[in-house]
């Protein structure tokens, strides 16, 4: 048989190194120790591999996930063989983190060494009562693996204020701490507005990586991007004192 389909470029990457781009869209991960991945993003695995929901683990860790509606629900992926993770199609980064750390947008996160520490965050000025936003920051000695829907771009957020489609960053230093910007003022509120009334704010030395794509609407906690986000900068209550 010959196609096209069976070039070299199609066929699967041999390697020694843990984390590999099979291609720009496909990540393979070769087991030893497990890793921990957004559920739903395996396509393909070879070997003997088991799946299982990742607990929350502490108190703090499982209240967090109780008023985030678990945004982002992980599986420990462990055993022994190689396993391919993809999302949409989306294109797949690798980072290799050294002690330091990155804040990810929960809908970007793909997969990461287990050994690597975890947390979910709240983005300040946003209620949690209200769903709020939250992300995923990850840190210590291993890989993380993300994606972008597109070609992304890098902001340096060090020399003035940067603004940010809340659903078009991707991640961004784990030093920066976004806050909830209106850019809509109430008189635009009222007569509908202009499609792009919130944004992250960022200020600090550091960057924040951004997709050119905002994909779907952003809904935590059961409510849209408008109505919730809006609720939600009223204020944080009682959890939201306990999240910061």
């Amino acid at each position: 048989m010959k196609s096209d389909l069976f070039a070299q470029a199609n066929l699967e990457v041999q390697t020694s190194e843990r984390f590999v781009l099979q291609n720009p869209r496909m990540l393979k991960v070769t087991l030893g120790a497990p890793v921990l991945a957004t559920k739903g993003v395996m396509v393909a695995y070879q070997g003997q591999v088991t799946f299982e929901h990742k607990s929350a683990g502490s108190i703090g860790k499982l209240m967090k996930k109780v008023v985030t509606s678990e945004d982002n629900p992980l599986m420990t992926v462990a055993g022994q063989g190689e396993v391919f993770f993809a999302d949409t199609a989306k294109n797949v980064f690798i980072l290799n983190l050294e002690g330091d750390g990155i804040s990810i947008n929960g809908r970007n996160l793909l997969a990461f060494d287990a050994t690597l520490d975890h947390d979910i965050r709240r983005v300040k000025g946003v209620g949690v009562a209200a769903g709020g936003l939250f992300n995923t920051i990850v840190n210590g000695h291993g890989q993380v693996a993300l994606v972008a829907d597109g070609d992304p771009m890098i902001l340096d957020c060090s020399q003035q204020p940067t603004f940010v489609d809340i659903n078009a960053a991707v991640c961004w230093s784990a030093n920066l701490a976004p806050q909830l910007h209106n850019s809509m003022s109430m008189r635009s509120t009222l007569r509908g507005g202009s499609g792009e009334a919130f944004q992250y704010a960022f200020h600090g030395p550091g960057f924040v990586v951004v997709q050119p794509s905002e994909g779907p609407a952003y809904q935590q906690g059961g409510g849209g991007q408008g109505g919730n986000v809006a609720a939600a900068a009223v204020g944080g209550g009682i959890l939201g004192g306990i999240l910061s």
